[in-house]
């Protein structure tokens, strides 16, 4: 009988090209499935995180990943993977958001690794009358360690529409609201289109 793991791990390693390989480390599809003959099934779980990051991949496959983590109880593996679905779906645009100082109107509390926030964005679009029209993104604060406010990180946003988006280029910035004034500014550093199957 075949495990669940294994074979949603199977089912994803099939969606990536055959000849993709890591960037950093040079993994292929070829080694995950040797993992997963092995029932090594969470380096598995990871090297196709990373496979998914050489070659873009679309909801469907961050999907069977999630629900693979889910199975292996790897809870930060299940939000990550439910992230880069909503990634695959709407488009991201990787930063730099720097918060401002909470002497300067920031905002109270730090933003916790993996916690989604839902802010307004400024990304330069006006409305007839020529006020701010703010735009949602989702927002998911890369790394181990809270941003705090005053401080800054490197950070990825899930626009909910992202012909808003799709303008920006690296170096340009937006501004985060929660509510008046802004309580951070990120520094676009790549912006990538939703993830249709024949990608």
């Amino acid at each position: 009988m075949v495990d669940l793991q294994d074979s949603l791990l199977l089912q994803a390693a099939r969606m990536c090209p055959a000849d993709i390989r890591t960037e950093e480390t040079g993994i292929s599809v070829a080694d995950v499935l040797d993992y997963v003959k092995h029932d090594e099934w969470e380096m598995a779980l990871l090297l196709l995180e990373d496979l998914g990051d050489a070659h873009p991949q679309p909801p469907q496959f961050w999907s069977l990943l999630a629900e693979a983590a889910r199975q292996m109880w790897l809870h930060r593996d299940v939000d990550w993977c439910e992230w880069r679905v909503a990634e695959a779906r709407a488009g991201v645009v990787r930063a730099e958001l720097c918060l401002t100082p909470r002497e300067d109107g920031g905002r109270p509390l730090p933003i916790p690794p993996g916690h989604v926030l839902k802010p307004l964005w400024d990304v330069g679009l006006r409305t007839p009358e020529g006020d701010p029209l703010f735009c949602t993104a989702a927002l998911w604060i890369e790394g181990r360690d809270p941003l705090e406010p005053g401080g800054c990180a490197s950070a990825r946003l899930a626009p909910f529409t992202f012909d808003h988006w799709q303008y920006l280029k690296p170096g340009d910035e937006v501004t985060m609201h929660e509510m008046r004034p802004p309580v951070g500014v990120a520094r676009v550093i790549a912006v990538a289109p939703p993830v249709t199957p024949s990608s």
